[in-house]
């Protein structure tokens, strides 16, 4: 698993059948304190998560074992939205 924030969301009119009514959103990879580390990619959202929620992905083989992604084409998906992220005993984000 991945923690990412959720920047923003794509709109694809024609995509593969088992995606279609899935939100697919734009995540950047962060580290533990939710401080961005990498390049931008795009996961299916199972849970309707929003722009700025700090999440935990799964990726390849892995985002394709829930019910939704279930064989599917899915390389990432957004499988929890996280409420906090505690670091050595310190609290280093908080949902608001």
């Amino acid at each position: 698993m991945l923690i990412a924030r959720v920047i923003g969301t794509t709109v694809s009119t024609i995509k593969n059948e088992k995606l279609e009514g899935r939100k697919l959103l734009i995540l950047r990879p962060t580290d533990e304190t939710g401080k961005p580390t990498g390049q931008p990619y795009v996961a299916v959202d199972t849970l309707d998560a929003g722009i700025g929620d700090l999440v935990l992905t799964a990726h390849g083989s892995s985002g394709r074992q829930t019910d939704i992604t279930s064989n599917s084409p899915v390389d990432a998906v957004i499988m929890a939205v996280i409420d906090h992220l505690e670091v050595g005993g310190d609290v280093v984000y908080r949902k608001e």
